[in-house]
């Protein structure tokens, strides 16, 4: 990978750095090839929103015990363990997908605590692994190409799946795809025996940071931020894929919706970086949260492809302006907070814990909602109810200020 040493300067970059781009880009490419089409997958099998909630709502809750537990793992034992059993379940995911076939409506439950095991997992040591193999000078490196293999992956996967899966009868192009998505799992997981082994030390206080939150006002902000952001994510991550589908009744315009919208988010990522500084980052999340609000309204009452194409294409500038400010301010405040070094394990479980606890929320309500109401009376006015979450964002994080120094 000489040309990367190139990007980076005359610093050596370490085998491992090399590895985890590699499975960092696999895990992309294999996400971005089936993740969208898992739940088309399902709905073409039931053709019921409430089995889609199901499904989703076993991810979240699995994930959010999964990485409560792999962070007190990777404080006992070797990081890349920590990976290798995230991988090998994302890996027995798409394998149980392909045992169960045109049976998956029965597995939900199943399913979908395999991959909330494996996101769980994967994750939290990915995270860890990020902080521990990547120096000062090779981590700005590291984040950008890596962010580049993900909106490569975004662009590429659905497009490719699409096209796939349109070009077969019936289930067979499914069956392919997630086929693909095992073998780069698979890959990737014999690609993780040849990390360097990292023991792990230090005694594992989650607790102790969840009530940090009693002590440390922005610690409170930035973790409530975090729920309401994924009271959105919860609901909308698997609706819009399907509303495409439900449109057009076409797999590959899934594909060329997550094309457009993977590259205007690839340019808008790299604009928003390089030209949003520290002191506009609370404008350009309140700018970004109202965006992402205002988008609802192409496709809440009266759906087309082509408003869903334009949804996309808003969507696509509006998150990158909203989560690249809210992310930075979000390890700024990590960073200042109580024994950040030792606890940083810690301070990123207890992040994702309230970000899957908004997104839990919001899957119970979409299930309740719909099982209560209809889909018809209900879905408008809930995807209006908590679209508002990314703008909430806005309320918390304005009120946040670290000192200097």
């Amino acid at each position: 990978m000489s040309f990367l040493k190139k990007w980076v300067g005359e610093a050596d970059l370490p085998k491992d750095l090399n590895l985890l781009l590699i499975i960092g880009g696999l895990y992309a490419l294999s996400g971005a090839l089936s993740n969208t089409f898992v739940n088309v997958y399902l709905w073409k099998q039931s053709g019921r929103f409430i089995d889609l909630g199901i499904y989703n709502l076993s991810v979240v809750f699995l994930q959010v015990f999964t990485f409560i537990l792999a962070g007190r793992w990777a404080k006992k034992m070797d990081r890349t363990i920590v990976l290798r059993i995230g991988v090998i379940f994302l890996a027995l995911f798409y394998l149980a997908v392909l045992i169960v076939g045109e049976n998956a409506t029965s597995f939900l439950f199943l399913l979908g605590g395999i991959l909330g095991i494996g996101y769980g997992f994967y994750w939290l040591a990915f995270n860890v692994l990020t902080f521990e193999i990547t120096e000062p000078h090779t981590r700005d490196f590291f984040n950008g190409f890596m962010g580049i293999l993900g909106s490569a992956g975004g662009m590429i996967g659905p497009i490719m799946a699409g096209l796939i899966i349109s070009r077969f009868d019936k289930f067979f192009g499914y069956s392919i795809v997630f086929g693909l998505s095992l073998t780069l799992f698979s890959i990737a997981v014999i690609l993780s025996f040849y990390l360097k082994r990292r023991p792990a030390q230090g005694n594992y206080l989650f607790l102790r940071i969840l009530k940090e939150r009693q002590h440390n006002f922005n610690w409170k902000l930035v973790t409530s931020a975090h729920f309401f952001q994924g009271l959105r994510e919860g609901t909308f991550a698997f609706v819009i894929s399907i509303f495409v589908f439900i449109t057009t009744g076409s797999e590959l315009a899934i594909g060329t919706y997550g094309l457009v919208n993977s590259g205007i988010s690839f340019l808008s990522y790299y604009l928003v970086s390089r030209y949003i500084k520290k002191n506009k980052r609370k404008k350009a999340i309140l700018a970004g949260g109202i965006g992402l609000y205002l988008s609802i309204l192409l496709i809440v009452f009266d759906l087309s492809y082509m408003k869903l194409l334009i949804y996309a294409s808003v969507i696509a500038i509006c998150y990158p302006l909203l989560l690249v400010p809210f992310i930075s301010t979000s390890y700024d405040v990590i960073g200042s907070g109580w024994k950040a070094a030792e606890m940083r394990i810690e301070y990123v479980v207890v992040k994702e814990l309230f970000l899957n606890s908004g997104r839990m929320v919001s899957l119970l309500t979409f299930i309740g909602s719909v099982y209560i109401f209809g889909v018809e009376q209900s879905l408008p006015y809930l995807l209006l109810i908590l679209g508002a979450g990314h703008t909430c964002i806005y309320f918390f994080i304005r009120k946040v200020n670290i000192k200097a120094g």
